[in-house]
């Protein structure tokens, strides 16, 4: 592919104007073409495929997907066939799996009328795109998914094998990728992990001459064992960190940064926000800025009044005039208050803005603090920001 040299900016679906929005929301594509290079490169001979369910993590497949096909990738992994329709628009010659599988039998015409492959998950699935292919008069591709310890979808490892038996002499189905799913490779050191790639190497091998995939973002960690043919990275490839514990050279892709609204100078012995939830013990700066839960940043990450922080003490931290600072009280729908005291004075100003999580906050601080993981905050993100898109696209 040829070099493509892009910076492009871009408003959201509601018409946030940079004067109006309460936040922004920048997507760097050259960190994530450089994630996506990273990941390819530890999946050995394996090729490396993005999966790009959720409208790409919440970060929209308009952006995502241009600039993955643009660092090499040729095969995406989606949930649902209308986001697979979204992914053929612009990507025409990828190979494009849908992991939902089929729900009933008068979805199969929409997977072959956008050439998507369906993720059979259960006999059930099996049985309706045998019948669309006779139908339509000729085997068409699929991939078939084996549970091999996960418990969720997949057909059971003895099912499979006679399915692949009964196949071989009907030649009914074209299958063309043989997967499973970790459960725990986050946690390197789970024996669930070797016992799931013993099961499918068996599984494998009734499959011959048709690629296999199990690694997603985590299992490309796990080494060689687990790559097998095809890779299937997910969050890493949008900054999060796959591996429990352990930080990985995963370049940060998304910068989230709340607007300043206002500055309150406030007494000690005064409190903030609902619930009089922050007591304050010293003379405060308090920076109210205008993004709230209802924009995707979780109630639950307030500095205090809620019950998780019993359980996790510190809450969720900003970064603004190089420091970073605490959220103040309670998350609210609109609007989120910051202890900016020690910034130092006038070190914040309305109009500025304060970073949620992004170079200086990691996305898995941030979903920490708040109780969940760096999936959720992605895909929570909600229509109210300024989208921007910098970097380039590199073939």
């Amino acid at each position: 592919m040829g070099r493509f040299d892009v910076t492009v900016e871009f408003h959201s679906h509601s018409g946030a104007d940079p004067r109006l929005a309460g936040g922004r929301l920048t997507i760097d594509i050259s960190a994530l073409a450089a994630n996506y290079r990273l990941l390819r490169g530890l999946s050995g001979s394996a090729r490396t495929a993005g999966v790009v369910k959720a409208n790409a993590y919440g970060l929209g497949v308009e952006t995502v997907v241009p600039a993955l096909v643009a660092a090499g990738c040729e095969d995406f992994f989606v949930a649902l066939p209308e986001e697979g329709i979204a992914v053929r628009e612009i990507a025409p010659e990828a190979r494009i799996f849908v992991l939902a599988g089929l729900f009933e039998a008068e979805a199969a015409p929409f997977y072959s009328n956008a050439r998507l492959i369906p993720v059979l998950n259960t006999e059930r699935d099996i049985a309706i795109w045998e019948a669309h292919c006779g139908v339509e008069g000729r085997a068409l591709p699929c991939a078939i998914h084996v549970d091999t310890g996960m418990n969720r979808l997949g057909v059971r490892a003895e099912r499979v094998l006679a399915y692949a038996r009964e196949n071989a002499l009907t030649r009914a189905l074209e299958p063309v990728l043989v997967m499973s799913h970790f459960a725990c490779a986050d946690e390197p050191m789970h024996p669930l992990n070797r016992r799931q790639i013993e099961s499918f190497q068996r599984i494998r091998k009734a499959f011959e001459g048709i690629e296999a995939s199990m690694a997603n973002s985590a299992g490309i960690f796990l080494g060689k064992a687990a790559h097998f043919d095809l890779t299937r990275p997910g969050i890493a490839l949008y900054g999060g960190q796959p591996v429990n514990g352990a930080a990985k050279p995963i370049r940060p892709v998304v910068t989230v940064e709340a607007r300043v609204v206002q500055i309150r100078h406030a007494k000690a012995g005064e409190s903030a926000s609902y619930g009089a939830a922050a007591a304050l013990r010293r003379d405060t700066t308090i920076a109210v800025t205008a993004v709230g839960y209802a924009d995707g940043y979780h109630r639950a990450g307030s500095g205090a009044g809620v019950p998780l922080r019993a359980a996790i003490p510190q809450g969720a931290h900003g970064f603004a005039a190089g420091r970073r600072v605490p959220v103040l009280g309670r998350v609210t729908m609109d609007l989120t208050l910051f202890d900016v005291t020690d910034c130092g004075p006038d070190a914040v100003q309305p109009g500025d803005h304060i970073e949620l999580f992004g170079p200086n906050i990691p996305i898995d601080e941030a979903a920490h603090a708040a109780g969940t993981i760096a999936y959720e905050l992605l895909t929570s993100l909600g229509h109210r920001w300024q989208r921007h898109v910098v970097g380039t696209m590199e073939g």
